[in-house]
């Protein structure tokens, strides 16, 4: 059976990937920092995740889906352990899972990382330059990743949505979640099980021909 595992599982587009993987008969492990999991897991401590791929064993598919907005505030206003402390998640945390799980992957000649990153990560959003900044870096960590492990039978792909619907927008500042609303032609967020349709297609043998690319789901907002 084919099995994967999907970080920040408990909530949002995390646990809507899950259910949606599912559905396809795919044994899904879900982690998180806590809540409706099946393995507690801090990504960004090297320690941990080891001990995880100990524990889950080899999966075929990654989805990393854990992220921190961080705070909604001018550039000037923020600090230096908030810049640290979401790169750590969003970064350096969806860093160790594939370090962690990939090498397995490669070894079974067939696997799929999907990462998450945002419209943030390609336009920047106002007051958000954090956030922005690291999806950025995902967005190149995904085209990087991608053309390493061309050959491999691993294809490493990324979707980048425009504001969905999720608990993780619920501190977000209104005025900063209008903004980004208005940026979106059909005038609406997204669903998660929307976006969860995306990540499903491309953790899937249908797509072979596709690595290292970035997969908008917007609602128009992207043009390019």
């Amino acid at each position: 059976m084919t099995r994967a595992i999907v970080t920040g599982g408990a909530s949002g587009l995390g646990a809507a990937t899950a259910a949606r993987l599912s559905a396809d008969g795919i044994d899904v492990v879900r982690v998180d920092l806590g809540g409706d999991c099946d393995v507690v897991l801090d990504i960004t401590d090297d320690g941990a995740v080891a001990e995880a791929v100990d524990r889950i064993g080899g999966v075929d598919i990654l989805v990393n889906s854990a992220g921190i907005v961080g705070p909604n505030t001018p550039l000037v206003s923020t600090s230096s352990d908030q810049w640290r402390a979401v790169l750590g998640v969003n970064v350096v945390g969806t860093v160790a899972m594939m370090r962690a799980f990939v090498p397995g992957m490669v070894e079974r000649g067939w696997g799929r990382v999907v990462n998450i990153a945002s419209m943030a990560g390609k336009d920047g959003n106002p007051n958000l330059s954090i956030y922005s900044a690291s999806k950025a870096a995902v967005i190149g960590l995904t085209k990087s990743a991608g053309k390493e492990l061309a050959t491999t039978g691993v294809l490493v792909n990324a979707i980048a949505p425009a504001v969905i619907a999720t608990p993780m927008n619920d501190d977000t500042a209104p005025d900063v979640l209008a903004h980004i609303t208005s940026l979106i032609p059909m005038k609406r967020v997204g669903r998660a099980e929307e976006v969860a349709e995306l990540i499903a297609w491309l953790a899937s043998d249908r797509v072979s021909f596709s690595t290292g690319a970035v997969y908008d789901i917007s609602g128009g907002r992207a043009t390019y």
